[in-house]
């Protein structure tokens, strides 16, 4: 069985990024391959390198007692996997990094995205780079496996599971451990497991659609205000993307409220039931799954800076919106063979000045629609260059 797949540009990265700053930290979900990539890099590293695992109670209790003076008397390059356990290591790191004859960097490892951002904006402002870890990409899976992709999902076990049985039976594991352990026990004690698992579920049935608390919350029996809670948990854990409207003053009635998508392909296929690719091309929500698969393959190539939606309440609408080097670029998933410009498109162009838009479809066949509009396979969507 295939164990790993190599994920060079990313391993680069994060080389680059330890050569400038104090600390690293590599932002992902439980699973998502941060401690392998480590390892990996570790392996490379010229120099001492080691590793504080923070699920390993002796390693918590060795750093609750004298983190300073262990973490500070280390050389080479110093690992710290699962960070959000101990997020008062943050203000032990501060002056570390400070220190004149530092001799090692810091590569923190963390799934909880607003645990680490408080304790950074706390501790660390000006001495940490972040790189997001997302599941596997195209680029790094190879554009022959991209039905694969889509139909499993991006995390490295569910990815190169060898059966669909093997894919459900690690995908239940994994729902049971995030719901159980993960979310409970370190991220929000507060929320009932059997509650958050319904909430997930309706999110797949929810997915690609504007974000609208009161119905969520009517269906779950609870309230507005717990639905967003929900939902920003989710958010917080890599689980669920919340994609901000575009607005300004252009004299429209636009959509203000986010969009919501789960983050993973193979998360949402397992939520709905969907097992194989005939399941889903049958499934209602096939080209919601399509449109979502293609975002995150966009922003995982790009990045999510900047990154937006926009509608207006006659009906325009942009599926991404992207600000790049001061201009805009627009981008539709269509799943077509054949896909097209529609009123709606040519509407937002005009709205928003687009630069370029392309249309992101399965096919094979990059093809000109007019000037400024391209119908891209989603396989050449990395190499788009925004000139």
């Amino acid at each position: 069985m295939q164990q790993s797949l190599r994920r060079d540009a990313l391993i680069s990265d994060i080389k680059t990024r330890l050569a400038e700053s104090p600390v690293v930290a590599l932002l992902g979900a439980r699973q998502v391959g941060k401690t392998t990539l480590a390892g990996q890099l570790a392996a490379e590293w010229k120099g001492p390198s080691v590793i504080f695992d923070l699920e390993r109670h002796e390693t918590r209790m060795a750093l609750s007692t004298a983190a300073e003076k262990l973490l500070g008397e280390q050389e080479g390059l110093v690992i710290v996997d699962e960070i959000q356990e101990m997020p008062e290591l943050f203000n032990a790191l501060r002056p570390l990094c400070d220190a004149p004859n530092r001799k090692a960097v810091y590569l923190l490892l963390g799934s909880a995205s607003w645990e680490l951002v408080k304790g950074v904006s706390e501790s660390l402002a000006g001495r940490i780079q972040f790189v997001n870890v997302g599941g596997f990409s195209l680029s790094e899976t190879g554009a022959a496996r991209q039905d694969e992709l889509w139909l499993k999902g991006g995390f490295p076990r569910a990815f190169l599971s060898e059966t669909p049985d093997a894919w459900g039976r690690w995908m239940e594991s994994f729902v049971q451990t995030f719901l159980e352990r993960d979310m409970a026990s370190v991220l929000d004690t507060r929320v009932p497991p059997e509650a958050l698992a319904r909430f997930w579920r309706m999110l797949a049935h929810h997915h690609g659609q504007t974000w609208n608390a009161a119905e969520l919350a009517r269906s779950m029996d609870i309230s507005p205000p717990t639905a967003t809670r929900y939902r920003d948990l989710l958010a917080g854990a890599f689980m669920a993307r919340v994609l901000p409207p575009w607005f300004e003053n252009l004299g429209k009635r636009l959509t203000k409220a986010p969009k919501l998508y789960l983050r993973d392909s193979g998360v949402l296929h397992y939520l709905l039931g969907i097992t194989d690719q005939f399941g889903l091309r049958m499934n209602p929500r096939y080209g919601a799954s399509w449109e979502g698969f293609a975002l995150e393959q966009i922003l995982l190539a790009h990045g999510s800076r900047e990154a937006y939606y926009y509608r207006t309440q006659r009906g325009a609408e942009l599926d991404l919106l992207l600000l790049r080097r001061g201009k805009r670029w627009g981008f539709e998933f269509k799943c077509s063979e054949a896909p097209s410009t529609t009123k709606s498109m040519r509407v937002s162009m005009e709205d928003l000045k687009l630069e370029h838009l392309w249309i992101v479809y399965p096919g094979t066949t990059k093809y000109p629609i007019d000037e400024r509009i391209t119908a891209m396979p989603l396989r050449e969507a990395p190499a788009i260059s925004f000139q």
